[in-house]
């Protein structure tokens, strides 16, 4: 079995997995991106994830207009099309909320922290090809959660009992997908990712480099203030690059 087929398979375990709980308020609506938009997600994992890495980096969940359009982490669409070169055709989640529609690479908005992300990595490399010779991004976690009103809910914010199942889903997913990548170093995309990480790592009873870059959320103010030279020189004291 090839190696994005490995990820491919544990992709599909986890989205089983995940795709039977249920959410109480303030949870009115849930999508599971790795269902209505699977052809995105394994056509970048195919594209993408055929070879062991020397690096893994771990986001937290789909943004909606990232991943929750194009499948692909992360996924702003026009460095989807352009830097990555995939155009994938996805579904749409069963319980569509009225506010947050999926028109996939249709999507006029774009998805800031992808943006920021994506961006810089395309500058650093400008053949998508090379940077990920040697690096995977991926998300902890496929679900996206939102409020009647269509505000996202990140998952502090749901009942802890609730969450629990998902992060013992998603932390033996992570686990799974280590296994398959053997990286070197396992960083974090923000200070949640990092813990994950680092569960994932001493669970594994791994000897790897650990650590963690700025989150590109617009919700951080230092992020707005010049996220690509913060990951940068992050990037450089943890010598990835």
């Amino acid at each position: 079995m090839e190696i994005f087929e490995k990820l491919i398979l544990a992709g599909r375990e986890l989205a089983d997995e995940l795709r039977v709980l249920e959410f109480s308020e303030p949870v009115s609506h849930t999508y599971l991106t790795v269902d209505y938009a699977r052809a995105g997600y394994e056509g970048y994992l195919e594209k993408f994830g055929n070879s062991k890495k020397k690096v893994l980096m771990l986001g937290m969940n789909p943004g909606p207009f990232g991943m929750a359009q194009t499948g692909v982490p992360f996924g702003e669409i026009s460095l989807v099309r352009d830097w990555m070169g995939l155009s994938p055709e996805v579904g749409k989640p069963e319980n569509e909320h009225p506010k947050r529609k999926i028109t996939g690479m249709d999507c006029p908005k774009s998805e800031v922290s992808g943006k920021r992300l994506w961006g810089y990595f395309s500058e650093v490399f400008p053949k998508a090809e090379d940077f990920f010779k040697d690096h995977l991004v991926i998300n902890f976690c496929p679900l996206i959660w939102m409020k009647d009103t269509g505000a996202n809910l990140t998952p502090d914010k749901i009942k802890a009992a609730e969450m629990a199942p998902v992060d013992e889903a998603c932390q033996k997913h992570l686990r799974r997908l280590i296994e398959i990548l053997e990286p070197r170093q396992l960083i974090g995309v923000g200070a949640y990712a990092e813990k994950q990480m680092g569960a994932a790592k001493k669970s594994l009873g791994l000897d790897v480099a650990l650590g963690k870059i700025l989150h590109p959320s617009p919700a951080s103010p230092t992020a707005n203030r010049g996220w690509a030279a913060a990951a940068e020189k992050q990037l450089g004291e943890l010598g990835i690059w």
